[in-house]
């Protein structure tokens, strides 16, 4: 069976007047219709893992791969209206924070009815859609909240927007970047519960990218540790606490635990990385 996602030797560089930056080293996965969570610091390349599978990468970025394919398809070799069609239609992007990603003198409603009219949607199919899919994330009253503009909503039903904009098109893979890092801790709980749900019952693919270790452990099938843009491991999910590889360990060491004694949390002792090509 032909994996969802294939990534071979995923380079990312950016040249500029200092010289060139390689921003991702290497990087290789594969992954099938399960939840792939990519963790490590700012920096590490998870968004920009994400970005490349997009072809969202921010020019002058170059990318180059042995293997970036999407259900068999290359995507370095795809071209612009191959991945315009891919965009949105098979794979969904969530983004950290919704406040910024919606557009603030639209409402909401006509911003989702206006993701399944570019896939091909009539008005009125559109706006059916929309207040099913607002239902499905469970929003109350979604003829009143289609109705709303961005700064009137909350930050979880703004984040519940954005899941029904980037599902209304039912993709295959579904990248969420750092989905609850605007929510507080309740909220986060449900946000998940929700995307895994909805995963769950439309048999999708998930990259969840987050820096917390414990919520992808929770929410995944198997994990992929970066540092300075390369995989330092992939496991699964549920043995990521005895995790082998140092930099893995040195993570979870620094987590805060209700049981740690009083004083300073453990840090890693070394300097930032050097992403510049020597």
């Amino acid at each position: 069976m032909t994996p969802l996602v294939e990534v071979t030797n995923l380079r990312i560089r950016f040249a500029s007047r200092r010289g060139v930056t390689e921003a991702l080293r290497g990087a290789t996965f594969s992954m099938g219709r399960e939840k792939l969570g990519i963790v490590g610091e700012s920096g590490s390349g998870k968004s920009l893992t994400g970005r490349a599978l997009l072809g969202l990468v921010p020019a002058p970025g170059e990318v180059t791969a042995d293997r970036l394919a999407f259900d068999g398809i290359d995507l370095l070799r795809a071209t612009p209206a191959i991945r315009r069609g891919l965009r949105g239609r098979r794979i969904g992007l969530i983004m950290q924070d919704p406040k910024y990603a919606l557009n603030p003198v639209k409402a909401v409603g006509g911003q989702i009815a206006e993701a399944a009219s570019l896939h091909g949607a009539s008005r009125a199919t559109a706006w059916r859609l929309t207040l099913e899919m607002l239902a499905a994330v469970q929003i109350r009253d979604p003829e009143r909240v289609a109705r709303a503009f961005p700064h009137q909503l909350s930050g979880g039903m703004a984040q519940r927007i954005m899941i029904a904009m980037m599902l209304i098109a039912e993709p295959d893979l579904l990248i969420a970047d750092e989905p609850t890092s605007a929510l507080d801790v309740t909220v986060q709980r449900e946000v998940l519960a929700l995307i895994e749900g909805l995963i769950r019952s439309r048999g999708m693919g998930l990259i969840l990218i987050s820096h917390d270790l414990r919520l992808v452990a929770r929410h995944c099938d198997r994990v992929v540790v970066m540092y300075a843009g390369r995989v330092m491991e992939t496991l699964p999910a549920a043995d990521l606490q005895q995790a082998q590889h140092p930099y893995t360990r040195g993570l979870l060491n620094c987590l805060p635990a209700i049981a740690r004694p009083p004083g300073p949390l453990p840090t890693q002792a070394r300097d930032p990385p050097r992403l510049g090509l020597e």
